[in-house]
This record gives structure tokens, C-alpha cells and sequence, in this order.
């Protein structure tokens, strides 16, 4: 076996360090988050971008476990992408077992070595995960009884030859995996088949419906933000979240989270107006908007995961770049935030503009992906489709003058701020 603990300082540690993260969320058959695939990419940075050689490999999956893989995943599953020689390798002892699916693809070399040792991880309470598995061919036969999941990619994959396989693996009892599901139309066909997760951006997509109108209880935190962002005094703001018992609640439950660092519980309204200000009391109500429809039965846990996720990086980028510059992170946030705020209400970003006044910068983000707000808004979209923009990741690194580990840095800050929201808004 390979032992890749040793320390080689040389070549290793820039190669460790020299990485970015995707991490893309699978959900279940009720839209909820069951796991994340974890994607790990090397920068290109001359001779240590050798993404197929095993030290690279598992040292970049090391080094993110020793960040901590609880900051990366929460409480779902990171499926991780292993080969052949990682298998054969002791990276193991870096990774939680309960919490990680080893993904393997279907075209990886099989020898007796290799499914023996499959064998011992799965004794060891490791899962698998076979990926781009287009055939019920020998070698998938022989890979079968050692996976937990298969992974079928619907981009590739014509419907004949789904509703063949499907039904073949569902009889083995294996929990089947749709990837790069990107519209709900396919997320429909996957779940008629017997799907039960689903990987892909479908649910940010956005749905526009002509005439559509905010529920009653958005309408309150709308207006409750223009009154925040207004001159209002803080009585008529208290009075106005008092209207709403349960945007009261819901508000009180929030600001108490970990997320927001206050040190005393804060227990009542005007103790949560007075310490938190208006502009940590404005963060708070964009997020109620993307938690509100989860508590009416609509699984819209991703999408407010994926909103405070992003609201979070673009914050930590803003702040980090632009340190002297004070309001700069609150409007990277607010950027970020309603960046997907079109998706949620399902009515065109323009419309929404009309209802929620901001400044041209932030307007110019949202509408255009324009200026710096654009470009920290581009980044994470980027990093979100990582298999797909990878090459546009590192020209916006360098125009931000900014480097992957930073970045990384920054994204396990957010991954687990968003976490912490999360476990508390809903």
C-alpha cells in the first residue's frame, strides 16, 4: 500500500495547498438535502498540476478532511471521488466513515487487488458508489455487490436506456443516483423511474409564472424589510414584526442562532432591533423569505442552502478584499442573497428589482453580472459548477488578485455558516 502521510515538503505541500472545492448537493425524493459530491480540483499552477497522480489526489481529499469534513458536509453525506490507486492507498484513516461515500467510476481498471480491498473498506463501514454507469456489463456485475449507490448521468443517458437500467439495479436493491439533473421536467422522469436522489441544479432554476404573487407571509418580510432599510424609528419596526406572530418567532429563533455571534440570548423584539441594527436585522429577514415556504410543506431547504451559502462567500470575499471599505461585505451579502430570489418567488429579476429597492451596483450584479459585486457573484456560481466553468475559476481569481487557498479557506467558513442557519430556520 502507499502511504501518502509521509512528509514530502517539496512538490506535496504545494500540490495540497493548491486546490479549489465544489460541492454539489443531491437530494432526495422530497427535495430535501441528503449529500453533497465533493469535487476537488487542482489549480493549474505549472508541474504540480497532475490531477491523475495519487498524491495529489489524496492529498488534496486530506488536507480537506483534516479542515474538517463536518465544515463541508454538516449533517448530510460527501460522496468523494476515489481511483484505483487511492483505494489501494491508507488515506482512509482521514476520512469519517459513516459520512463518506467512496464514488468509483464505472471504466476504473478492476483487479482481485482492488475489489479485495473494496471488500475490507466496506467491513470497515465504508460505502461506494458506482458512477457513469451506462451498462449492466461484466464489469459493472463485478463491481455490484460491493456498492451502496448507482450514479447515472442524465445528459448522457437516452430515456430507453434508463428505463431499462433502472429497473434492473432497483431488483439488486440499489439506491439509484440521477446526476446533472438540470430541469424539472427530468427530475419528474427520474422520480417515475424509481430514482431516490438526485443530483443537479434544477431546483435553482428559475420558474417564471406571469402573474404570479407573493404569498401573504413573504408580502409581511417585504415590507418589513422596506421598512428596515427606511427610516422607520425602531418602535415602528418592533410594532410592525408584531403584526406577524410567526415571523415574530421565526425572527426571534434566528438571531439567536450561533451564526450571529451575539453572546446573551436575545428574548425578546426590541432587545433583537437594538443589539443586532439594522443591517444584520435586514440579513435575517432575506433569509426568513427562503425559509418561509419550507414551513408551508414546499422543500425549499437547497435552494435557502444554497442562498445563504453564497450570501456568506460573497460577504467573506468582499471583506477580504476590500477590508477598509465597511458596507462593502453587507452589500456582497445582499448580492448573493438575492441572487436567487428569482427562483424563489418565480417572477423575472427585473420585477423583483421594482419591489426591493437597491443601488445601481447591486442592480448591475443581479440583472448583468457586472462590477465587483458581478464578478464575486460569477466566482461562486463558478464554483458551484465546477465540472462546467472550472476554466473560468482562476482568470476571476486572478482578476481579484486572489489565491485558491484563500478561497477555499473562505468557502469552509461558509459552508458552515450556512449549515448553522440552516439547522435553525427551518
Amino acid at each position: 500500500m502507499i502511504d501518502i502521510s509521509s512528509n514530502d515538503t517539496s512538490l506535496k505541500s504545494l500540490r495540497v495547498r493548491e486546490f479549489y472545492l465544489g460541492r454539489q448537493p443531491i437530494l432526495d425524493r422530497n427535495q430535501a438535502l441528503f449529500g453533497y459530491e465533493l469535487l476537488f480540483r487542482n489549480a493549474p499552477v505549472g508541474p504540480a498540476n497532475i490531477s491523475s497522480d495519487l498524491s495529489a489526489t489524496a492529498s488534496v481529499i486530506a488536507h480537506a478532511a483534516q479542515l474538517g469534513m463536518e465544515k463541508v458536509i454538516g449533517d448530510a453525506l460527501g460522496f468523494v471521488n476515489v481511483d484505483a490507486d487511492v483505494i489501494m492507498s491508507d488515506i482512509f484513516s482521514f476520512l469519517p466513515r459513516e459520512k463518506v461515500v467512496l464514488e468509483v467510476v464505472e471504466t476504473m481498471k478492476v483487479s482481485q487487488p482492488v475489489l479485495n480491498r473494496m471488500a475490507e473498506l466496506v467491513g470497515l463501514g465504508f460505502s461506494f458508489a458506482l458512477d457513469d454507469v451506462t451498462l449492466d456489463t461484466g464489469h459493472v456485475q463485478a463491481l455490484l455487490p460491493l456498492v451502496e449507490y448507482i450514479k447515472m448521468d442524465m445528459r448522457d443517458m437516452p430515456l430507453s436506456t434508463l428505463m431499462k437500467l433502472a429497473p434492473r439495479f432497483k431488483q439488486d436493491n440499489k439506491k439509484l443516483v440521477a446526476e446533472k439533473v438540470e430541469t424539472r421536467e427530468e427530475f419528474k422522469n427520474c422520480l417515475d423511474l424509481g430514482f431516490d436522489y438526485f443530483q443537479g441544479y434544477y431546483f435553482a432554476k428559475p420558474v417564471i409564472m406571469s402573474g404570479k404573487k407573493l404569498s401573504p407571509s413573504q408580502l409581511a418580510v417585504m415590507e418589513l424589510m422596506t421598512l428596515v432599510t427606511s427610516e422607520a424609528d425602531n418602535l415602528a419596526v418592533e410594532r410592525a414584526i408584531k403584526k406577524d406572530v410567526s415571523l415574530a418567532l421565526n425572527l426571534l429563533r434566528l438571531v439567536n442562532t450561533p451564526a450571529v455571534g451575539v453572546r446573551q440570548r436575545i428574548d425578546s423584539l426590541s432587545q433583537a432591533v437594538t443589539i443586532l441594527g439594522r443591517r444584520q436585522l435586514q440579513r435575517w429577514l432575506q433569509i426568513m423569505l427562503y425559509a418561509e415556504p419550507a414551513k408551508r410543506g414546499h422543500s425549499m431547504t437547497p435552494l435557502l442552502m444554497l442562498a445563504t451559502t453564497r450570501g456568506r462567500l460573497l460577504e467573506l470575499l468582499a471583506n477580504k478584499l476590500r477590508p477598509s471599505q465597511r458596507n462593502v461585505a453587507d452589500v456582497a451579502f445582499t448580492v448573493g442573497i438575492m441572487s436567487l430570489m428569482d427562483t424563489l418567488f418565480g417572477i423575472p429579476m427585473a420585477e423583483i428589482l421594482t419591489q426591493i429597492p437597491v443601488n445601481d451596483e447591486v442592480a448591475d450584479a443581479l440583472m448583468f453580472r457586472g462590477g465587483f459585486f458581478g464578478d464575486l457573484l460569477k466566482l461562486a456560481e463558478c464554483i458551484e459548477r465546477i465540472e462546467e466553468l472550472e476554466d473560468h475559476i482562476v482568470p476571476t481569481l486572478r482578476d481579484l488578485a486572489m489565491s485558491t487557498d484563500e478561497l477555499v479557506e473562505l468557502e469552509m467558513a461558509a459552508f458552515e455558516w450556512s449549515d448553522n442557519v440552516v439547522r435553525y430556520a427551518l
